[in-house]
């Protein structure tokens, strides 16, 4: 019988964050759940739609009330973190940001972390949770 310990892995959390209530609660999850499993950290992730440059400027102004959103919320959390603007569909774009940390990070355990929406427009086209359910190489928590 071996006394070797197993090898701790950095929780790296993944979190899409668009400012509603589901998101925060995905962020405020993430934050809790390395407070009591360090070491780790965040990278929080807001992805765009952007359809012309007239919005880019609308954008900019939401980047910084997301990230400031997301700064008020893990403050106090003691917790590494980082915010990342991406442009495309989310889950693709999540899935893209988790599959760069893994291969900068190897030995990290990544998670995608998302928030459950039941609004008529995910009921239509299908939720960024399913989709991430379906296509990603990193385990998902979607956090109700």
């Amino acid at each position: 019988m071996s006394a070797e310990t197993p090898p701790f892995h950095e929780l790296h959390l993944i979190v899409g964050f668009d400012g509603s209530p589901a998101a925060m609660r995905a962020l405020d999850t993430s934050a809790r759940l390395l407070a009591v499993r360090p070491p780790g950290r965040i990278t929080v992730v807001w992805v765009a739609h952007l359809t012309s440059t007239v919005r880019l400027s609308a954008d900019a102004v939401e980047i910084v009330e997301l990230r400031a959103a997301a700064a008020a919320r893990l403050g106090d959390s003691q917790v590494a973190w980082d915010f990342q603007w991406r442009q495309g569909l989310i889950a693709h774009e999540l899935i893209a940001v988790a599959e760069s940390v893994q291969a900068a990070r190897p030995d990290d355990v990544v998670v995608i972390e998302v928030g459950s929406s039941s609004s008529a427009m995910h009921r239509m086209v299908g939720s960024v949770a399913v989709n991430l359910a379906r296509h990603s190489p990193v385990p998902v928590t979607v956090v109700p």
